[in-house]
This record gives structure tokens, C-alpha cells and sequence, in this order.
């Protein structure tokens, strides 16, 4: 049985981003402008596709719920949760226009998107970002390691260096996580 060689893929990624000073960097500002978000009283808000739409639930309900411990909740959502909306939209309009025209109703000038794709070429994420950038909200890609064709509309961009979905999407929510610990901890100080 393949169990080990996916265990060893996982970690040998990990290690290229341990040893990225840039890349590390880019969290570490990613952090900080999560926080300043916070604290001007503007939201977080998420987007993906499939297990990247998991991602973006999961990182979004770590903010408005808790993570280590209790304090009070922070405003931030993934965008694709109501099913009605996304449907509706979907629909009448195309899958590719579902998270931006969220955007345009509930985004405003000084919160940030952070939006999910393991290629980086999700046209409904291309659509998000643009629609972002147009409305003075702070754009954050979490991508594979070329960064696809959203990595030119993001203000930061975290690159996971892979181009396996599973190693991307498992140093996502790694980082997720840990962006999340740092603005908490920053936040609510213990």
C-alpha cells in the first residue's frame, strides 16, 4: 500500500515553504492586514472551488467562531454558503459571475478577499479578484506554485511550491491555520 510517499510528499512541501524567506514573509503580511482589517471594522470574507470552497468554509468559520480559545467573533464568511444565492445566480446568470456579484453586494473598500485555487485559473476566482481590485478590497490568493492567472490581480500571493492538489490543498489549511492563530493571538492577547 501507498501510505508513506504521500505522508513524505506532504512534508517535503511543507519544507520548501519552511525554507522560503519570501514566501514566509507573505504570510506574515497576510497576517498583519487580516488584523488591521479586524480592527477597522472591515471583514474577511473567502472564496474557492470545491475542496478550495471547503478550505475557504472551514478558514472563515476558524475567524467568526473561534480558534484556540474563546473571545469574540470576527466578521468573516465564505462567500459561496448560501446555497439559494448561489444557485439563483448560477443559473440566471453564469457559475463564473457567482462571487463576484456577491462582491459587489456585500464587499467593501477595506476587506479583504482571500481566494482559493490550487491552479490559480478558476475563472469565477479570476472574476472575484477583478471585482475586488475594482472595489478598493485587499486581494490574497493562496495558489499552486506558479500562481496560474490570478497571481497578477492579487496584492499577496502565497504560492504553495507544488503542483500536486492534494500537497497544495493540505499547505492551505496549514497556513490558514496559522495565519488564523497569529491574528487571534494579536487580537485577544491571553
Amino acid at each position: 500500500m501507498r501510505i508513506t510517499e504521500p505522508i513524505i510528499e506532504s512534508i517535503e512541501t511543507k519544507k520548501r515553504i519552511l525554507g522560503n524567506a519570501n514566501l514566509i514573509k507573505v504570510i506574515e503580511d497576510v497576517v498583519d492586514i487580516c488584523t488591521t482589517a479586524f480592527r477597522n471594522g472591515n471583514k474577511v470574507l473567502f472564496c474557492g472551488n470545491g475542496g478550495s470552497a471547503a478550505d475557504a468554509q472551514h478558514l472563515a468559520a476558524e475567524f467568526s467562531g473561534r480558534f484556540y480559545y474563546d473571545r469574540p467573533p470576527l466578521p468573516s464568511e465564505a462567500l459561496h454558503v448560501n446555497t439559494s444565492y448561489l444557485t439563483a445566480v448560477a443559473n440566471d446568470y453564469s457559475f463564473e459571475e457567482v462571487y463576484s456579484r456577491i462582491l459587489k453586494g456585500s464587499g467593501k473598500k477595506g476587506d479583504i478577499l482571500i481566494a482559493i485555487s490550487t491552479s490559480g485559473n478558476s475563472v469565477n476566482i479570476i472574476r472575484a479578484l477583478q471585482t475586488a481590485r475594482e472595489s478598493g478590497i485587499t486581494t490574497v490568493g493562496m495558489t499552486g506554485a506558479t500562481g496560474g492567472k490570478m497571481k497578477d490581480l492579487c496584492d499577496f500571493l502565497i504560492n504553495v511550491p507544488s503542483s500536486d492538489t492534494p500537497r497544495i490543498q493540505e499547505s492551505h489549511i496549514m497556513v490558514g491555520h496559522i495565519i488564523c492563530e497569529l491574528v487571534e493571538a494579536t487580537l485577544f492577547p491571553k
